[in-house]
């Protein structure tokens, strides 16, 4: 079996924040209810604006910015009837300025009468996005691979060596004369998991 690397020499982290939060912000007279959120889908995002949409249904704005993937490579920014480019792009920058993925930032606008012009747009919604960002909690996740694997009976031994050398976790198993198992792991080991558990006999990879 091939050692295990250092799993600080894999690329399969991401930062993102851990629990949703809420704030307000005021820039003359307009209010600024912004929330954070950390999300893994879009259908997560949807369910949220959804939401909003409902509980501040008289707010003229609801603008927002999205990231997801470990690479922050699919993002949205929206500025929902404000000048182009000056609620959801702000947004968006405060969270690639923190390197954040997996969130979705919302803020909320009530007019307050007062125009702010383009740069106070901008600055108002890069600080209410700035706080939410603030009062929340940055961490580290790792990226996980998941795999299904079958299996006879008489190879359970083996199988739980390689569970217990590459740490991987068990969320479902059936344990017959077939044994099943349904195994989560830290993406960065998946070609070192792979090549030691096809070295086990009668091991079929089911889905990876």
């Amino acid at each position: 079996m091939s050692g295990l690397k250092d799993a600080t020499a894999f690329e399969d982290t991401f930062f993102t924040i851990s629990f949703p939060c809420e704030g307000l912000f005021k820039e003359r007279n307009s209010k600024f209810y912004f929330f954070a959120f950390p999300v893994d889908t879009e259908d997560q995002i949807k369910e949220n604006l959804g939401k909003f949409r409902k509980t501040y249904f008289d707010a003229r704005h609801h603008c927002f910015a999205w990231v997801l993937g470990k690479n922050g490579d699919h993002f949205r920014a929206f500025d929902d009837g404000e000048p182009n480019h000056s609620a959801g792009d702000p947004i968006l920058g405060q969270i690639r300025s923190k390197g954040l993925t997996n969130i979705l930032i919302v803020v909320i606008r009530y007019f307050g009468g007062t125009k702010l012009g383009m740069s106070g747009l901008i600055q108002a919604y890069k600080t209410a996005a700035a706080l939410a960002i603030e009062n929340s909690e940055i961490i580290q996740k790792q990226v996980l691979a998941e795999l299904e694997i079958q299996f006879p009976y008489a190879s359970m031994n083996e199988v739980m060596r390689l569970v217990k050398y590459y740490d991987l976790q068990i969320t479902s198993q059936e344990m017959n004369l077939d044994c099943f198992m349904r195994l989560t792991f830290r993406e960065g080991i998946k070609e070192s998991v792979f090549s030691g558990l096809t070295e086990v006999k009668g091991l079929e990879l089911i889905s990876s």
